[in-house]
């Protein structure tokens, strides 16, 4: 029995200093329900809680008025996998706020003022499977390469927004995608939407909702209509445009055919007026001939 208690003394005393050492770096009014979780939510914060511990996983930052992350949050806070910030007052993220080395897996930045998504925004973060980017309301520009490098991601949120366009080489630069959600979006079924849609007919089974799901605008009256009611005939048009080449070679050819006109109409002007002058010539000698008669 003495040897129990001898064991077991030594046990809580660790077990006490840990829970006070742990209690003592949880930020003021949040709550950390384990060692490794902060939840922050709804607690009407306007910065990042501190202190932070350093081994903090989970950070539960939803539902506050939160306007940025600091560039080297994640290169503080190494260990954090989860990181929830959704519904805040964000409206960029810093190039080399998420370096490739993060360890981050899940990021929500769903519902804050995001206005545009540039290429760099995520470092090739090779660590991140979710990244929920949706209801950012003024969100109406991703760059082609705004994903790029993050080879690992399997679902992707650009629901509710203010895109009109996306560019094919944005979704398509993914190997690991598996879910992407892009309802709610004001698209424009105009040439520039062709691409985008031919990617999302071949890969209407990463879409929770299928390809009806997704609606565009007529270019032509402003009719909406469901993706399933187009088809790649309806692009036809698009194919017939003309390059920048085409024109060129148009814009080209018109000069050259102007000035030949023009050069063509001078030698006619010429050779018109040299004959009239030599046929003066000729009536002129004629009427000399005449009177010496």
């Amino acid at each position: 029995m003495l040897l129990c208690v001898r064991w077991i003394q030594p046990l809580l005393a660790l077990l006490s200093s840990a829970l006070l050492t742990w209690g003592a770096i949880c930020p003021p009014s949040c709550l950390c329900p384990d060692p490794h979780t902060v939840d922050c939510s709804g607690r009407g914060l306007t910065r990042l809680p501190e202190p932070l511990p350093l081994d903090v996983r989970r950070l539960l930052l939803s539902n506050n008025w939160i306007p940025k992350i600091p560039s080297d949050f994640l290169v503080l806070y190494s260990d954090l996998v989860y990181l929830d910030l959704r519904n805040n007052s964000i409206t960029q993220i810093e190039a080399g706020t998420i370096s490739p080395s993060s360890r981050l897996v899940f990021l929500d930045l769903g519902s804050n003022n995001l206005t545009e998504i540039p290429t760099g925004t995520f470092g090739e973060s090779r660590s991140l499977i979710k990244l929920r980017l949706g209801s950012n309301p003024y969100l109406s520009m991703v760059s082609e390469d705004a994903f790029l490098g993050l080879t690992s991601l399997r679902e992707l949120e650009l629901e509710r927004n203010a895109l009109s366009s996306l560019q094919v080489g944005a979704l398509s630069q993914l190997p690991s995608l598996k879910v992407v959600r892009l309802e709610g979006n004001p698209w424009v079924c105009d040439c520039d939407f062709s691409e985008l849609f031919a990617w999302l007919v071949e890969n209407r089974d990463k879409l929770p909702n299928g390809v009806e799901g997704l609606e565009c605008m007529l270019p032509m009256d402003g009719q909406r209509v469901t993706l399933d009611q187009l088809t790649q005939d309806s692009f036809q048009k698009c194919n017939e445009t003309l390059t920048l080449t085409d024109l060129l070679i148009i814009i080209f050819s018109g000069i050259s055919v102007s000035v030949a006109a023009i050069m063509t109409s001078f030698f006619l002007a010429s050779t018109v007026h040299c004959f009239q002058r030599w046929g003066k010539g000729s009536k002129q000698d004629d009427d000399d001939d005449e009177e010496e008669d």
